[in-house]
């Protein structure tokens, strides 16, 4: 596993922050990161409100009319813990949004001897983050019974188990622009360990907010580096034996 790789890589995506094409991309996608988080928390609030009504009758005390403010004010502050968990599939979305983006704004510093890649067509971006969308709400649903069973090692449980998936998705995307899914998914086995390390690297600040907000652009400016850094050697050929003479 080459962490000191890991850590160039992202060492390099902090060093271009102040690149002006980088920072455009990087402002983008933190208005849009927090106009998808609080569209999900006045979503959520309003959907607790409308299931408390307005009143509710109940035993000794009879009509009670601040249930529903009581019930909104807790909503909101269990959204700030579940923003936490809302910050993995945001993160995935603001990333396939942007990955080309930011990809065009790396290679254009860092490997200027790369021919331009067309953007990845609209419909199979929106069709790859639906799909990964799927499997992180999937999997940390059931994450839930081991995050409950090992209380005191749960961030640890969390980090590990959304490091694979993010790093399983932003490596697939950087290294299919460049070579093609079925490729990159060749690279991404032989990868393994160290994807899987530079996906908990970014796991670990999506769980610190207001930083969490940076994650999505770094995290795809990172492994478009990470693609360039690990090696992507073809596979043989496939040997045949000699016809007889």
């Amino acid at each position: 596993m080459a962490l000191s790789t890991i850590f160039s890589a992202f060492g390099l995506a902090l060093g271009q922050l102040g690149d002006p094409r980088f920072r455009k991309v990087l402002l983008l996608g933190i208005g849009l990161t927090l106009a998808l988080l609080i569209g999900a928390a006045a979503g959520f609030v309003w959907l607790i409100d409308w299931l408390a009504g307005e009143s509710v009758w109940l035993p000794v005390l009879g009509e009670v009319k601040w249930l529903d403010d009581l019930f909104s004010w807790g909503a909101g502050a269990l959204l700030l813990i579940l923003s936490i968990f809302l910050m993995i599939p945001v993160a995935s979305a603001i990333t396939s949004m942007f990955l080309d983006d930011v990809a065009d704004a790396v290679e254009a510093v860092h490997y200027p001897h790369l021919s331009q890649k067309p953007r990845t067509p609209l419909w199979e971006a929106f069709r790859d983050t639906v799909n990964f969308l799927g499997v992180i709400v999937a999997v940390n649903i059931l994450a839930l019974i081991l995050y409950a069973a090992f209380a005191p090692i749960a961030l640890f449980i969390f980090w590990a188990v959304n490091g694979l998936l993010l790093g399983r998705e932003y490596y697939t995307l950087a290294a299919m622009r460049r070579v093609g899914r079925k490729r990159a998914k060749e690279l991404r086995r032989k990868n393994f360990l160290t994807i899987w390390a530079a996906g908990t690297l970014m796991a670990m600040p999506l769980s610190v907010p207001i930083l969490n907000l940076l994650v999505p652009i770094l995290g795809a400016a990172t492994f478009t580096h990470l693609f360039q850094m690990l090696p992507q050697g073809r596979p043989a050929p496939p040997s045949f034996p000699d016809h007889p003479r």
